[in-house]
């Protein structure tokens, strides 16, 4: 197998020299090689001018405007000259193993059921520490039971071109992935786990200054969620993206109609901080972030129905 390892990023700089420092220590066998696209989706940072000066020789970059991760994925696929295409993200952090894995595995899936119509994904762990992100260990917290996420996937080129790539409309955060992933089971592919392509996605400490930040994100990723749900309009994308009656009943009660919220709950948070509980004071946090998810998701809906009632109109 050709690998290339694609990776969108947009001013990171910092987690994204640990995470090329990573691939570029991997003890991939003969006759598998591997090939690394940092695809930078308009950094305003120093990200740009630091590839430039690298000479990691399995390393190509290009450059896009700020349109998003579906874009600048579609951008590394055209890039790419593998066959097999491995997406992460800049913020992952691999092990010496990671590829080796994932071309164990799918050979190993290969032989056992007798077609290449698969593709592998590995585990990620979440993780705070900077300085050695590979120490952590993995969580229940940790499991993921997404059929197709871009955090640490490996699938055949010809599946990725058969399906269209990724929809480039999705310039917001979020859900441009599991919605590939519905194409991709449409076409019949089968998940495979892959245990032992390890990856560990680093994220900060939880601060109360990161709350603007995320409250945006959710409000976001509630847009792309109506937009998926608009592509594709079945119960389980209902389902994912929130958008019943009884997820904007459960999180009505949970946040008392969104009065428990970044304001109200402040001092509790700032003391679960303080008393180094961040990841208690996120888990919290996290409760009034989905009710923002889950308003936006209704409103995007709902601006999307009257839009297409004017157009019929």
């Amino acid at each position: 197998m050709f690998f290339s390892v694609i990776i969108p990023t947009y001013n990171r700089l910092p987690i994204l020299q640990k995470c090329l420092a990573a691939l570029s220590q991997q003890s991939l066998t003969a006759p598998h090689t591997y090939e690394v696209v940092v695809v930078d989706d308009g950094s305003t940072d120093d990200t740009v001018s630091w590839l430039q000066a690298q000479a990691f020789p399995q390393l190509q970059h290009c450059c896009q405007v700020h349109q998003g991760p579906a874009a600048a994925r579609n951008l590394g696929l055209q890039k790419a000259q593998g066959d097999t295409i491995v997406f992460i993200d800049s913020d992952l952090v691999v092990t010496e193993s990671f590829l080796q894995s994932h071309a164990e595995a799918i050979q190993a899936a290969q032989q056992r059921l007798g077609h290449d119509r698969l593709f592998t994904y590995g585990r990620v762990i979440q993780t705070c520490n900077f300085s050695d992100p590979t120490a952590t260990p993995y969580k229940l917290s940790d499991y993921s039971a997404a059929y197709f996420a871009t955090g640490n996937v490996a699938i055949g080129r010809q599946w990725l071109e058969q399906a269209g790539g990724f929809d480039s409309s999705f310039q917001q955060y979020g859900w441009e992935d599991l919605e590939l992933g519905v194409r991709l089971q449409q076409l019949g592919l089968k998940l495979i786990k892959a245990p032992n392509a390890v990856g560990y996605h680093w994220h900060p400490p939880f601060s109360l200054d990161q709350l603007p930040q995320l409250i945006e994100q959710e409000q976001q990723r509630g847009r792309m969620g109506a937009q998926f749900y608009r592509k594709h309009s079945t119960l389980t994308v209902k389902m994912m993206v929130q958008l019943t009656i009884w997820h904007r009943l459960l999180w009505g009660v949970l946040t008392l109609q969104g009065h428990l919220n970044e304001q109200s709950l402040n001092p509790l948070l700032q003391f679960l901080i303080r008393h180094h509980h961040p990841q208690i004071a996120l888990g919290i946090a996290r409760i009034f972030l989905n009710w923002y998810q889950v308003q936006s998701t209704r409103r995007a809906y709902t601006q999307h129905r009257e839009t297409d009632l004017d157009s019929q109109n």
